[in-house]
């Protein structure tokens, strides 16, 4: 029981320095972006489909990983212990590595609740696999706004940065359609006619296998830059 209330208190501690103490305000903003879309839904004539699940889901997916990630390293230093980090013996893989990782699982929770609420009042749909795929652009949104306050050093300098890189991509998922480097592709679309099934199952699975890999880059690229311990102290 001690080790189980330790971890608890770990994660605590950690949730309040990685949100700084605004993790209710996001998850409030997010279900209340999600009510909204899903009441206008209802009322609207339109059929719905598990395309606009999927659509419906991601924006509030972003918003949660949104501030964790842009903010997290200046939270540390408001909160004073950056310092304190950098004096950990490869500290950046012993606390950052855990803090994204548990950026990632809460907001995974919250898709799956948000998913099940999506299917009892909008669309049934099977909403565990559809989470996993909203997990992809989103994660890849969190580490790169990650990546970025590396570099920047800024939350608001990044946050900046990283609304109008949103923006780009959003304008990008509109030229780029059905590509596979399409960052929003959404796999629950339905192909073109002149596309066949399977080189629409094999775009979703590239598209997939290159955010992965941009996770993987942005993190890396994070992780290194937190080793130039004067920059930030």
């Amino acid at each position: 029981m001690s080790w189980i209330d330790l971890i608890w208190k770990l994660i605590r501690y950690n949730l309040k320095i990685v949100f700084g103490n605004k993790f209710v305000f996001f998850l409030l903003g997010a279900l209340g972006f999600f009510l909204f879309v899903t009441i206008v839904s209802i009322f609207e004539d339109a059929a719905p489909s598990e395309q606009a699940v999927y659509q419906l889901l991601l924006f509030p997916g972003l918003l949660l990983v949104f501030y964790p990630s842009v903010f997290g390293i200046q939270n540390d230093e408001d909160a004073r212990i950056l310092e304190i980090l950098f004096g950990i013996p490869n500290y950046r893989y012993k606390v950052w590595l855990v803090r994204l990782l548990m950026i990632l699982i809460i907001t995974f929770l919250v898709l799956l609740i948000f998913g099940w609420l999506a299917t009892l009042a909008i669309y049934p749909v099977d909403f565990l696999p559809m989470v996993g795929h909203l997990i992809f652009p989103v994660f890849f949104m969190g580490t790169l706004g990650f990546m970025l306050s590396t570099i920047i050093r800024n939350g608001n300098g990044t946050a900046v940065v990283m609304i109008i890189l949103g923006v780009i991509f959003m304008i990008s998922a509109g030229i780029l359609d059905f590509s596979s480097w399409n960052i929003f592709l959404n796999p629950y679309r339905n192909p073109p006619s002149d596309m066949n099934e399977v080189v629409w199952e094999r775009t979703i699975f590239y598209n997939r296998i290159y955010l992965l890999v941009g996770i993987a880059l942005t993190l890396a690229v994070a992780l290194v830059n937190m080793q130039k311990r004067e920059k930030f102290v």
